[in-house]
């Protein structure tokens, strides 16, 4: 049975920020900025190779797909969109160097993407001290976009926030899994993945078992055998889908048939490649789009069948994301002479009716929208399920 979601974040984004070990950008006044001239200059900073890509090159879809439409239709003020498309090979240094060029040699009025929060802290401040805005898809860590009170100028998001995802698997494990003790295995060498646990432990009921994995680790066998025979009714899998997917493998084969939740890194095809269709039962993950679910009555439908005709397979949580970030960049670009004027408009931003819900930027750069939680069984979508948060 599959159900409507009406699961508003605004109720969270006065979460405290949780700590990062990357810094974030510094916000500027002083920042030139780049002119909107005959065309509107999109510059993507998109992890299109390395061990993220998936993520990339999915948004890298969606984002096409929209400037496609605009163009189309006769672009921004009579302008079209001129994309530059920059791979950061999933690496944080490369995302920096990327956002640097994009700014001051492409003088692109805005950059979209990185897809990952440790990218997206990396690639900040060259945007800011640039004054181009930098709207990420997909980056979730919570002081992306404001740290310690101080809002960061430049840089936006579409997506919601970690302390919000992880209060949502909490509370689901608690409430609808019945959820007394979680194993939860999270990756200690991501922000992205330590973020969602502090922010899960602070908001679970139940009695923890932690142990951690580093990124780039393939067997997770000795860590599983170690804990395979201690009480526990949940796991919950904290990071990307090229180590949560082989977790979920490894576990089930062992024999560990306890509910899976994940954070929104699960939504990918790839996280089924990596656990095995069959494997990929019993899981439960955030996500901010599903193509069961009407988050917009208007458009859903149009999107899914044009991403399908263009690409040969249904949208993702990610593509999604990306399609409305370029169509909130054009609504943003109306009336502006500069790259500064954009990101006042974006900042500005309300009742955006996107594919992934309607929302309003929030004071601190923050969409407050809507979410889900998507069940998998057999390595399909078996039901989209409301989570009322309290």
């Amino acid at each position: 049975m599959k159900k409507k979601i009406i699961l508003s974040a605004v109720a969270f984004f006065s979460v405290a920020a949780l700590a990062a070990c990357g810094a974030a950008p510094s916000s500027t006044s002083d920042a030139t900025g780049t002119t909107i001239g005959d065309t509107i200059k999109i510059g993507y900073n998109l992890e299109l190779s390395g061990n993220v890509a998936a993520y990339g090159n999915q948004e890298k879809n969606g984002a096409d797909l929209a400037v496609e439409e605009i163009n189309a239709a006769g672009g921004v003020d009579g302008k079209k969109i001129k994309v530059v498309s920059k791979d950061n090979k999933s690496d944080n240094s490369e995302a920096a160097t990327v956002s640097t060029s994009l700014a001051t040699e492409d003088k692109v009025n805005l950059i979209l993407g990185p897809a990952t929060s440790g990218a997206t802290a990396a690639a900040s401040p060259n945007a800011t001290k640039a004054g181009v805005p930098l709207l990420t898809p997909s980056g979730t860590q919570d002081d992306l976009t404001s740290k310690d009170g101080k809002v960061e100028e430049y840089v936006f998001r579409t997506t919601f926030q970690d302390s919000f995802q992880g209060q949502v698997i909490a509370q689901y494990a608690t409430q609808d899994l019945s959820s007394k003790k979680a194993l939860v295995y999270y990756d200690a060498s991501s922000d992205y993945a330590k973020g969602l646990y502090k922010a899960f432990k602070a908001a679970y009921k139940g009695d923890v078992i932690e142990e951690t994995y580093q990124s780039g680790d393939k067997d997770f066998q000795a860590a599983l055998t170690k804990v395979k025979d201690k009480d526990f009714d949940t796991i919950v899998l904290l990071g990307y889908y090229t180590e949560t997917g082989l977790i979920t493998k490894q576990a089930r084969e062992m024999g560990i048939d306890k509910p899976i939740l994940g954070p929104d890194g699960f939504s990918d095809e790839k996280f089924i490649e990596g656990a095995g269709a069959a494997n990929a039962t019993n899981v439960f993950y955030v996500a901010g789009y599903s193509t069961s679910v009407k988050l917009s009555e208007k458009k859903s439908d149009s999107f899914i069948k044009a991403y399908t005709d263009k690409y040969g397979e249904a949208p993702n949580m990610f593509a999604a994301l990306a399609y409305d970030s370029i169509y909130m960049a054009a609504e943003a670009a109306e009336g502006a002479k500069d790259s500064k004027e954009l990101a006042k408009n974006l900042a500005s931003l309300k009742d955006f009716d996107g594919v992934t819900g309607k929302m309003t930027i929030d004071k601190d750069h923050n969409p407050v929208k809507s979410a889900i939680m998507v069940e998998l069984e057999n390595g399909q979508q078996k039901s989209a399920t409301a989570v009322e948060v309290k």
